[in-house]
C-alpha cells in the first residue's frame, strides 16, 4: 500500500505523513527531497515552479513508488500533488487500492498562519496564493479528505479508519 498525503504548503503533510508511517510501521518520504536543487532555490526565492520544473520531480517520486511496490512494502509520501495530472503521474494506472491519496484541506487563513510559524522550510509563504489557485481538489472517490482544523491524531485516526474500509 502506498499513501500520498497531499495538499498545499502549511496543511501538515509532513506531520501527518510521519504519524501515518509510524502507525503503519513503515517508512516515510517527503517529496520535497526529490526536488532538484534548482527547484528548491526557485521556491526559496519565491519563484513559482512551472510544470516543466515539476515533471522530472514527479517522475522521480513515481520511480520510488514503483520500487516500493516491487518490494511489496507499505510506504507513506508527503507530496503537494496539486493538479489531477500530477496525481495521474504519481498513480500511473495503479488503482486507488494501490496508491491512495490523503487530501489535507484547510482554510486559506489557517494555512497562512501555519506557514508563518513553520521553521526550516525553503517555501516562500508568498507562494501559497499561487498554490491555492493551482489546486485541483481531488474528487471524493479519488482521495481520503481530512480537515486540518482537526488535531493530527484525529486526522490519522480518520485516515486509518478509511484505509481499513477500502
Amino acid at each position: 500500500m502506498i499513501l500520498i498525503v497531499m495538499g498545499v504548503s502549511g496543511c501538515g503533510k509532513i506531520t501527518i505523513g510521519e504519524l501515518l508511517a509510524k502507525r503503519l510501521g513503515c517508512d516515510f518520504a517527503d517529496a520535497d527531497s526529490f526536488h532538484s536543487q534548482s527547484n528548491k532555490d526557485k521556491m526559496h526565492k519565491g519563484i513559482v515552479l512551472t510544470d516543466e520544473d515539476r515533471w522530472p520531480w514527479l517522475r522521480a517520486i513515481r520511480a520510488s513508488i514503483v520500487e516500493k511496490q516491487a518490494d511489496g512494502t507499505t510506504h507513506v509520501y508527503a507530496c503537494s500533488a496539486l493538479k489531477r495530472v500530477y496525481r495521474d503521474i504519481l498513480r500511473d494506472g495503479d488503482s486507488d487500492k494501490d496508491v491512495t491519496f490523503v487530501y489535507l484541506k484547510g482554510s486559506p487563513e489557517l494555512l497562512k498562519e501555519r506557514i508563518k510559524t513553520c521553521t526550516g522550510h525553503f517555501f516562500d509563504p508568498a507562494l501559497l496564493d499561487n498554490q491555492l489557485a493551482t489546486l485541483e481538489p481531488p474528487d471524493a472517490d479519488e482521495a481520503i479528505e481530512a480537515d486540518i482544523a482537526l488535531s493530527p491524531e484525529q486526522i490519522v485516526d480518520k485516515v486509518m479508519k478509511e484505509v481499513q474500509e477500502r
